[in-house]
């Protein structure tokens, strides 16, 4: 089977087993041709990555989560233990390569907001600037987060090489000749495919309604840095650190399951703009969220100055309010999508059941 769109006629007739092999096939197909080009990368940088993967990591990454996705959400019409052995890889993969860039844009987030703060322009000087702690807490941040890069990269270059990347590309090359599929498969594409979809939507839907979106409905969100969804307590005292990720972890798994309701309606040939942008603003999130730890970290290094510290704090508060803003972003676009999320199943594809929509973003 090629990656070529099918016809309109064939479309009209396909089994859920023809599309998803369909879609199967493309991505395999642009797995395989990403893999040497992000291998040749990785090699070629000396421990550093744009902010942007390259074109072969980027690609790769974007086919990574795709297959996953797709394995995910409609994995009842395919071998059992195929389909969660082939998840099981490509997160490997993904976490993998998703690393040492992750180390970049957090350094360069981190790095920029503290000579945003430090620093003056014509709207007036940041709070922090002449402040005596601000150069040593930016060399503190460059220098912690150059050697995780540092050893990120180390690792992802030894993985690289590891047989068990190669068995994960032999089972790519299978993939475009082949999916292991079940008699389930054989159904009409609608009748078996939309149900599935629709239940990646309804989860999606319903982890919404979960969310502190009333905590997050105003622009300047000051009250979610006081006020935390759960707070799990140890021994009568409350983990600063783990109160944080309690409440972020909801909104990761959101970004997870938006991530999937795209995948989802791709398959199905259906657009998905809201979503598109739903996973940019919880990116966003993400970006906030894992550069405040990695601030708080480098606060609790020993011996530093107090007013190394005190900079650090600055920049953690700075940090946790482009959470809150993410979280606002959310809140304020969610009740503008489809009436019930299943707006975009009650479309008719939009190029036919063999075409699915270009990918705009990862």
């Amino acid at each position: 089977m090629t990656d070529a769109p099918m016809t309109a006629q064939a479309a009209a007739t396909a089994t859920a087993g023809d599309i998803l092999s369909s879609h199967l096939t493309a991505q395999a197909g642009a797995f395989l041709r990403a893999l040497p080009l992000a291998v040749g990368e990785v090699g070629a940088r000396p421990g550093t990555a744009a902010v942007v993967p390259a074109a072969g990591t980027a690609d790769l990454l974007r086919t990574v989560r795709r297959i996953g996705g797709l394995l995910h959400t409609f994995g009842s019409v395919f071998e059992q233990a195929w389909a969660q052995e082939s998840r099981t890889e490509l997160r490997w993969l993904l976490n993998l390569l998703a690393l040492e860039p992750g180390y970049v844009r957090r350094s360069a987030r981190l790095l920029g907001a503290l000579d945003s703060l430090s620093g003056s322009d014509p709207d007036g000087a940041g709070m922090l600037a002449g402040h005596a702690g601000a150069p040593k807490a930016r060399a503190l941040l460059d220098r912690q987060l150059t050697l995780a890069r540092t050893r990120a990269h180390s690792s992802v270059l030894q993985e690289l090489r590891s047989a068990r990347l190669h068995a994960l590309a032999d089972r790519m090359t299978l993939l475009v000749g082949e999916a292991p599929l079940l008699e389930a498969a054989g159904g009409r594409a609608p009748a078996v495919l939309l149900p599935q979809a629709a239940a990646a939507v309804a989860v999606l839907s319903a982890s919404a309604q979960q969310l502190p979106l009333r905590r997050a409905a105003t622009p300047y969100g000051g009250d979610g840095l006081r006020r935390l969804g759960v707070v799990p307590a140890a021994r009568g005292a409350v983990d600063a650190d783990a109160a944080l990720a309690a409440d972020d972890a909801p909104w990761a798994r959101m970004r997870i399951l938006v991530k999937r309701a795209r995948y989802a309606l791709e398959v199905c040939g259906r657009t998905s703009a809201e979503l598109d942008e739903l996973d940019g603003v919880l990116g966003r999130h993400q970006e906030a969220a894992d550069a405040a730890v990695t601030v708080a970290t480098a606060a609790r290094t020993p011996r530093i100055t107090p007013a190394t510290a005190y900079v650090l704090g600055v920049v953690h508060a700075d940090q946790r309010l482009e959470v809150e803003a993410a979280r606002y972003a959310f809140g304020h676009r969610w009740p503008d999508l489809p009436p019930g999320l299943d707006g975009w199943l009650d479309l008719p594809p939009a190029e036919g059941w063999g075409h699915s929509p270009a990918p705009r973003t990862a």
